[in-house]
């Protein structure tokens, strides 16, 4: 790969530390009714222990440079589309009744995370996702409330998995060298909440957050304040208090008494 033209457009920054891509796949242990989807592969280092696991994977690569690489490798269960994952159709490529679990890994270029996640979370039912994102990304996914890393996001993707760091990774273990450090981390389908309607819950949540630096009252002016308040006092907080002040399980409650 020392020829290959880099993109920085594509965020292109191929792993190459083969403990790191170790630890990653020993993380991954699906059965052969089982489905990973990698997305990026880049040169097909992860991609090459994947094919190891005995399942089907299907692998989404936005650069056709990469083809003939990532074609060489040899199985007979891999499917290999050249298309950008955030502008395909996940059902045309996955079907749910077919397999048991769904594995979702690869190493996210920083600039589209959250958008992948979402993506992942919107259009599939993942039993586990496995990736590599910036390190500051990543303690932001497990943050606590109180603290400034506390976000909407870490309240969705807290809402719906158990969030582990598998390890850091060194900006020095890619080629080209990207400016920051790393972290792969690993989300697990959990079930742990119940909330009456999802897409409310959503909405309400990245309300709550829309202005950081504000509070609850003033970004939730369409919401029943005067009810609001009441749930509120009820968790020993009030309309005062800004979103990062609450809970995972206190942004169901209310919602679930709101709704």
């Amino acid at each position: 790969m020392k020829s290959f033209n880099y993109k920085k457009s594509l965020g292109q920054n191929f792993l190459k530390d083969k403990n790191i891509i170790k630890k990653i796949s020993d993380n991954i242990n699906p059965n052969e009714n089982d489905l990973i989807v990698e997305i990026g592969p880049g040169a097909g280092a992860l991609t090459k222990e994947l094919v190891k696991k005995n399942c089907d994977i299907i692998c989404f690569e936005i650069d056709e440079r990469l083809k003939e690489i990532l074609e060489a490798i040899d199985s007979d269960r891999i499917n290999i589309v050249f298309k950008d994952f955030l502008k395909v159709n996940l059902s045309e490529y996955i079907d749910r009744e077919k397999y048991n679990h769904i594995y979702f890994v690869g190493n996210l270029p920083y600039y589209i995370t959250t958008a992948i996640i979402n993506k992942i979370i919107s259009e599939s039912d993942p039993y586990e996702i496995i990736i590599m994102v910036q390190k500051e990304v990543g303690e932001r996914f497990s943050s606590k409330p109180n603290s400034k890393n506390y976000n909407s996001l870490s309240v969705f993707l807290q809402y719906n998995f158990d969030i582990k760091k598998i390890v850091n990774v060194s900006k020095q273990s890619f080629i080209p060298m990207p400016k920051v450090d790393s972290m792969v981390i690993k989300l697990k389908k959990n079930k742990k909440y119940i909330v009456n309607d999802e897409e409310y819950f959503y909405r309400f949540v990245k309300d709550s957050f829309a202005q950081k630096r504000k509070n609850l009252k003033n970004n939730l002016k369409n919401y029943d304040l005067n009810k609001l308040d009441r749930i509120l006092k009820s968790l020993g907080k009030d309309l005062t208090y800004r979103a990062e002040a609450l809970s995972v399980v206190e942004f169901v409650n209310i919602v679930n008494e709101l709704k």
